[in-house]
């Protein structure tokens, strides 16, 4: 089941994606897509309901994070083993953990702009979940219980704010429209191997990330145990996985993002974001 939200900022309606790709209006069954939508008694609800039965959206409509604004939205570092290695820093004994700020959620084709006076603006395509169930130490075994699906995240970074600055990492990670999500948030039964799906990103028309979740250090499952461990994992927030090689910071020399530039981000299985970059 492919889960969306559509409309204009801060309007957003929920819908579903039909076996044709028409976008149906769930609005008269879950109020968003957060909350109560997300926990598994609603999604096998909503997955029992006749998608042809439900009004469709027009083509072409906006399209919104696919889950509403995140009470926690946290991001794991360093979590590829090549992404690391282009990066010149050791494979994390443990999970590197940093927050994006909630209000950096957007669409997934929604404009990202540079920050004034940013000339080290970059891109990570990236694997993130949304929990459903929330919980707190739970255990490895039971974390597929607490998802409630899969998207595609953009994990933009400003690389002087995170790196230069001193102190955390969240300094370059959490500014306004660092965080499109979306197109899809994918429940689990559709998304197969969700640790070896094929990731790419492409700045205008050429790719810079190729790679899979196949070579990501600490699995999706093992994630929600761990982070569990240090809070309380709430419905709807998200969690995003790290980065396969390619981002702009591991060229020589370094390759950042300038106003015009397109952006192409993939997942297999869970859509392709589009994002134009205009300067602030």
């Amino acid at each position: 089941m492919k889960l969306v939200r559509y409309g204009q900022p801060g309007a957003e309606k929920p819908g579903l994606v039909d076996g044709d790709g028409t976008i149906r209006d769930l609005s008269a069954h879950v109020s968003d897509i957060a909350g109560a939508a997300l926990l598994p008694e609603t999604l096998h609800k909503i997955a029992g309901l006749d998608a042809k039965s439900l009004p469709a959206v027009a083509a072409g409509t906006r399209l919104g994070s696919c889950v509403a604004r995140p009470g926690n939205f946290i991001a794991v570092g360093l979590n590829f083993a090549d992404h690391a290695a282009e990066t010149n820093n050791p494979i994390p004994v443990e999970p590197i953990l940093f927050n994006k700020a909630p209000n950096c959620v957007q669409g997934p084709n929604d404009d990202v702009v540079i920050p004034p006076g940013s000339v080290k603006t970059d891109w990570e395509v990236e694997l993130a979940f949304v929990i459903g169930k929330p919980g707190y130490r739970i255990s490895e075994k039971d974390a597929a219980s607490h998802i409630a699906g899969f998207c595609i995240c953009n994990d933009v970074s400003e690389r002087e704010y995170q790196i230069e600055r001193s102190g955390q990492w969240m300094k370059g990670k959490g500014l306004p429209t660092f965080g499109p999500l979306g197109p899809w948030l994918v429940t689990p039964d559709e998304v197969g191997d969700f640790n070896n799906l094929k990731m790419w990103l492409k700045v205008n028309g050429e790719y810079m990330q190729n790679g899979s979740s196949k070579t990501m250090i600490f699995q999706c499952h093992y994630l929600v145990h761990y982070i569990s461990q240090f809070m309380h994992l709430d419905t709807g927030d998200v969690i995003t996985t790290g980065t396969p090689p390619g981002v702009g910071l591991g060229f020589k020399p370094p390759k950042f993002l300038k106003a015009g530039d397109v952006m192409e981000v993939g997942i297999e299985h869970l859509g392709v974001q589009h994002q134009h970059v205009k300067q602030g």
